[in-house]
């Protein structure tokens, strides 16, 4: 079931900066792990960054580790994340979901629900 509602992406060159939200109205983000995830075409699905909604504890991609945030704003129900130094290899459809049995990210494994319809974000010269 798609609740989430990813935003934020365009078009940037290399070396940019994009902020992405994602929001779901109804759901109570500070209930839950958060994830971001990518998927560029013809590769896998990549989990990019989680935020811990216990503890405030985040994970990160390794290659984005050093450039990319993930940060939450309770009161308006939304988590971002910010994404700096762009690359090419950054382009993708961006998605957020919610592990629903956790308040603490892990990297491996999780029941990841709420998948929005991902926003996409395109680098290029």
């Amino acid at each position: 079931q798609v609740q989430f509602v990813e935003s934020g992406g365009g078009l940037v060159q290399p070396g940019g900066s994009l902020r992405l939200s994602c929001a779901a109205p109804g759901l109570s983000l500070d209930y839950y792990a958060i994830g971001w995830f990518r998927q560029a075409p013809g590769k896998e699905r990549e989990r990019v960054s989680c935020s811990s909604a216990s503890d405030g504890s985040t994970l990160y991609l390794d290659s984005v580790k050093d450039r990319f945030t993930i940060s939450r704003d309770n009161a308006k129900n939304t988590v971002y994340l910010q994404m700096n130094n762009l690359k090419p290899e950054d382009a993708a459809v961006y998605y957020c979901a919610a592990d629903i049995e956790r308040r603490r990210c892990q990297w491996v494994g999780g029941t990841w629900n709420y998948w929005g319809q991902g926003t996409q974000v395109t680098v290029s010269p």
